[in-house]
């Protein structure tokens, strides 16, 4: 594979960001309880082996290619979801699981951080993310199935965020919001 070649990080990144979005809608559906028997440990599978193996092969492709960000990016949820899938059957206290879910949080709030100059859509599923994990973690300290709840739904719009984003590249749809094009608009007179 050729380093000169940027379609193959395109197609690789679409196709990061669509294990993302479906490992997060799982993920993020199983915590809030809207559909009757379905939990979070039901995504163990997918969080393995999408989530997990193919992100992070996406990852390693895309820092290949050259795109620092995004192989991070993808990298480390891969690394994520892998543990989160691997771990998911072991009995842990409440206090390790939210710890494990905060640390995973400080990553998922640098990555929002390093989002900034690639597009509100990106910056915002990492957001979404960051706040996800942050609430479902503390709702593992409390013990408070609200908190996990709501953490649910962020996961699941993030989850939609990066579908969404991954969809609008391969049908070229919008990515950005619709805008004045810079210096048209306002005129001096003089």
């Amino acid at each position: 594979m050729d380093n000169d070649v940027s379609a193959g990080s395109t197609s690789t990144s679409t196709l990061g960001h669509l294990a993302l979005g479906i490992t997060l809608l799982a993920f993020g559906i199983g915590h809030t309880g809207v559909v009757d028997g379905v939990t979070a440990a039901d995504a163990v599978s997918l969080a393995l082996y999408v989530g997990g193996i193919a992100l992070f092969v996406a990852g390693l492709l895309e820092l290949r290619a050259g795109s620092g960000f995004t192989g991070t990016a993808f990298a480390g949820l891969g690394a994520f979801w892998f543990t989160w899938g691997t771990g998911a059957d072991a009995h842990v206290s409440g206090h390790a699981a939210g710890l494990f879910l905060l640390l995973w949080a400080l990553f998922a709030l640098s990555l929002t951080l390093g989002a900034a100059g690639g597009g509100l859509l990106a910056q915002g599923m990492y957001a979404l993310l960051f706040l996800a994990l942050l609430l479902l973690g503390v709702g593992q300290f409390a013990g408070s199935g609200s908190l996990v709840k709501a953490g649910g739904w962020l996961a699941a719009v993030s989850g939609l965020a990066a579908w969404y984003g991954a969809t609008a590249a391969l049908a070229n749809w919008p990515t950005a919001l619709p805008g004045r094009a810079a210096g048209r608009g306002v005129t001096a007179t003089g």
